[in-house]
């Protein structure tokens, strides 16, 4: 263990075992999502093991996430698609940075940075299909696509891709699934009528690349599943072979004996109904350790950590620094292992924390840190060899 209170151990070799599988199962160019320093892995590290696993894209969210990649070395394929207003494109542009427009007046925005680059912008145009966040809305599709084709004609841009994005893809029976693509393949049409000839159509998240075949078009867009979580709990294949490529692990800092009536932490939400054992870990919300991972209650919701191989549920309150664990009147130590969640049969999931605090695992997983220090490791077999 370092100086810092907890490691977070990224295992490389996982992120590429699980690019292999996904690349497998559906069979089409994988464009790996590294968005939000690589979903809590580490921006570079998670792009390059990517790379190396077989993913021909990567992509991210920010201009400045693609910026550092490309300082970084990486001058292959890489996609951004959030811009404000203001955002100065003409390094990506220069870069060979595939830039997403939403609307004409950002294709304006490119034109200008590509005429001070001296150099056609790439461009990717994204689609509302009814997720109503970022896309252009169906009634702009003309408008945005005529532009697109007249700046392609000047010799601003070259458009390389079309894309959209599911709201309800880990419910796969939901309704709006079937709605969404059927939009998307009408925004394919009208951009092809308006002369428009993308070389990359993709639309499928984690979960359709997994669960909707039809939704797999050119390219699939992986990002919760290149690090072996889970994108649509209750509904993925359990012998699809992820492996989790996050541990979070650090040690007991005290271990107290509590008597019936002793109760724990802010507020004395939890308090003992017989004689046990508590351990105090430190760790804390500024760790990114949610303060909702006790739920006061009767009999309350709590995540669950492992000490010595065995799952002990947090108890009391979550404090800035750290939280108590019931170690249910076992022997324990100071600087016993303590492992919040990772791979393997006696380690809870970041699934498994997300269900305890009412949240996702991509949350769980993007707010880890703080404190902590990043360790990589390489098992070389991830899935036979699950702990770092």
């Amino acid at each position: 263990m370092s100086e810092e209170p907890a490691e977070i151990v990224v295992d490389l070799a996982a992120i590429r075992h699980n690019v292999g599988v996904l690349r497998r199962l559906t069979g089409v160019p994988l464009i790996a999502v590294v968005k939000a320093d690589g979903y809590g892995h580490g921006l570079e590290q998670a792009a390059r093991a990517a790379r190396d696993g077989g993913a021909e894209w990567i992509a991210v969210a920010t201009v400045a996430e693609a910026v550092r990649l490309r300082d970084a070395g990486y001058g292959g394929p890489l996609l951004c698609w959030l811009t404000v207003p203001g955002t100065d494109l003409v390094r990506p542009v220069a870069e060979g940075i595939d830039l997403t427009a939403y609307s004409v007046a950002e294709l304006d925005d490119i034109a200008a940075a590509a005429a001070t680059a001296g150099r056609r912008a790439r461009v990717q145009l994204k689609v509302d299909t009814g997720l109503n966040r970022g896309g252009a809305s169906r009634a702009a599709w003309a408008e945005l696509f005529a532009r697109a084709r007249d700046g392609e004609r000047a010799g601003s841009w070259k458009i390389t891709g079309l894309f959209s994005h599911f709201a309800c893809a880990d419910e796969p029976r939901h309704p709006a699934n079937d709605r969404q693509e059927q939009a998307f393949r009408a925004a394919v049409a009208l951009a092809e009528d308006s002369g428009l000839r993308p070389e990359l159509l993709h639309l499928a998240n984690s979960a359709a690349a997994i669960l909707r075949p039809s939704s797999r078009f050119d390219a699939v867009r992986c990002g919760l599943a290149i690090y072996g979580l889970d994108p649509a709990p209750g509904e993925t294949p359990a012998d699809l072979g992820l492996v989790p490529a996050m541990t979070v692990r650090t040690r007991l800092a005290l271990v107290k004996q509590l008597e019936p009536g002793d109760a724990v932490s802010y507020g004395h939400h939890w308090v003992a109904d017989r004689a046990t054992t508590l351990g105090l870990v430190p760790l804390g919300y500024g760790d990114g350790v949610p303060r909702h991972a006790f739920q006061p209650g009767s009999p309350g919701t709590a995540a669950e950590v492992a000490v010595g191989r065995r799952r002990r549920p947090l108890r009391g309150r979550v404090c800035m620094d750290q939280f108590m664990v019931d170690l249910g009147g076992d022997a324990a130590a100071v600087g016993d292992e303590v492992v919040l969640f990772g791979a393997g049969p006696d380690v809870p999931t970041a699934q498994e924390w997300a269900e305890a605090c009412g949240t996702i695992s991509y949350e769980i997983v993007t707010r880890i840190g703080g404190r902590s220090g990043r360790v990589y490791v390489d098992t070389g077999d991830p899935a036979s060899k699950v702990d770092p």
